[in-house]
């Protein structure tokens, strides 16, 4: 996996709110040999905390639950109505996490959804890649390079989305978890594409350290 030239990443070291700005906005295999699947707690390791994010201010602390039946996760949204049962229906735990940093209002959302195997994690990966990917987080929205984090990846920005200002949508699958981080500001500047692509490096190794066994500890550092 590459890095980014400036030191953004570093090894060991309000549900609706999340929805809202996920739900408004207008396959390699390079994610590692294990893909267990993961209970409740071992998930909720997996979403970055403050001490992962220093420089956010905490607004959603990390969650994990088991969903509800008939009442899917806000941010499992599927277009295609023959896949949301396979995918949405499919989610054995799935969480959230959010943060905010000053003086610019910028957002960060953290989501994560939990399969039972790969092979589901795969397929629900593509089912919401339809929602979640190209213009959704705005009109006229450009891919962002991350790099080769996960098993499957993608990154996109758009000049304006809910928050007035830029805005990305990143999703991620390594191994039976899919994962999304969303940025928006109500500011004019973009948060950049080395720290877009340092977030998504630090979740995804968060999410293979949870299915290699051990305590995700991956964060960022620096601005």
């Amino acid at each position: 996996m590459s890095r980014p030239g400036k030191r953004w990443y570093v090894r060991g070291a309000a549900v609706g709110a999340v929805a809202l700005l996920l739900a408004g906005c207008g396959g390699g295999d390079g994610g590692g040999d294990a893909s267990k699947a993961l209970g409740r707690a071992e998930l909720l390791s997996v979403l970055p905390d403050a001490k992962a994010l220093p420089g956010w201010r905490t607004v959603a602390e990390p969650e994990a639950q088991k969903p509800v039946a008939d009442y899917p996760p806000p941010v499992c949204q599927v277009p295609d109505k023959k896949k949301r049962q396979a995918t949405c229906g499919e989610i054995t735990f799935w969480g959230i996490s959010s943060f905010v940093r000053k003086p610019d209002v910028t957002s960060l959302n953290f989501w994560t959804l939990a399969y039972k195997d790969e092979k589901t994690a795969d397929a629900a990966y593509d089912a919401l890649n339809a929602y979640y990917g190209g213009d959704r987080v705005g009109e006229g929205a450009k891919p962002v390079e991350i790099g080769e984090p996960g098993a499957e990846r993608e990154a996109n920005r758009a000049g304006t989305g809910t928050m007035g200002g830029p805005a990305t949508i990143t999703q991620l699958r390594v191994g039976t978890l899919v994962l999304g981080i969303s940025t928006g500001t109500q500011g004019k500047s973009a948060v950049p594409d080395a720290e877009v692509k340092a977030l998504a490096a630090m979740v995804a190794d968060r999410a293979q350290q949870a299915q290699d066994g051990k305590k995700p500890s991956a964060a960022v550092t620096g601005r």
